[in-house]
């Protein structure tokens, strides 16, 4: 099992639950119609990659998301996780009618940073992710659809969380095509103050 990593526990979690279409703006910039209900989706945990690729068969997207680990049931730490997606793909298959994993759940299609113990509310949380230093995504919970007391609510009607899964509640505006040798620097913060932060380099 992959792992990821709070205060220097290594925590494996059985599945990444995915929340998609959760901004407003997000939903506009890829031309989608705002959902009458919350879009979920899953990650298995061998999505789980270390290596930020530019292409897996074909060019891969990024999208920056604030990310809960669940344990007891509630949100107890907060990371930087991106969630990687085969774009073209995953139009393909919209179109038909058919599923994302695919395009979505595919080996290294999450990239999670470490996760610190949530200890402020999270009304007041956003992210930032930067490209080579410049600001391409930024957003947070009060922009959410569905903010994530309301997503874990949700998700209560239908699934179990276990202990040590995650919970990534969608993207903000900003999104775009990785490219081999771009330096992502995602961010989590509270009022403006960071939390924690991530960083990869594109191959």
């Amino acid at each position: 099992m992959r792992t990821i990593h709070c205060q220097g526990r290594a925590i494996a979690p059985s599945k990444i639950v995915c929340i998609g279409r959760n901004y407003v703006a997000h939903i506009q910039e890829l031309g989608n119609a705002v959902p009458e209900d919350m879009v979920v989706f899953l990650k298995p945990n061998s999505a789980l990659g270390d290596t930020l690729y530019a292409a897996r068969g074909e060019p891969l997207h990024y999208e920056g998301e604030i990310a809960f680990l669940v344990e007891g049931g509630k949100l107890a730490a907060v990371g930087f996780g991106l969630d990687l997606t085969k774009r073209g793909l995953q139009s393909r298959l919209k179109e038909q009618g058919l599923p994302w994993e695919r395009a979505k759940a595919f080996d290294g299609a999450a990239l999670l940073g470490d996760f610190v113990p949530l200890a402020v509310p999270v009304e007041q949380l956003s992210l930032e992710l930067r490209i080579d230093g410049e600001l391409r995504q930024q957003g947070g919970v009060p922009l959410m659809l569905y903010p994530p007391q309301t997503i874990l609510d949700s998700l209560a009607d239908f699934m179990t969380l276990e202990d040590g899964d995650i919970v990534m509640t969608g993207t903000p505006a900003g999104v775009g095509e990785v490219l081999a040798g771009q330096r992502f620097q995602g961010r989590i913060l509270d009022k403006g103050v960071t939390l924690v932060e991530a960083s990869w380099t594109a191959q």
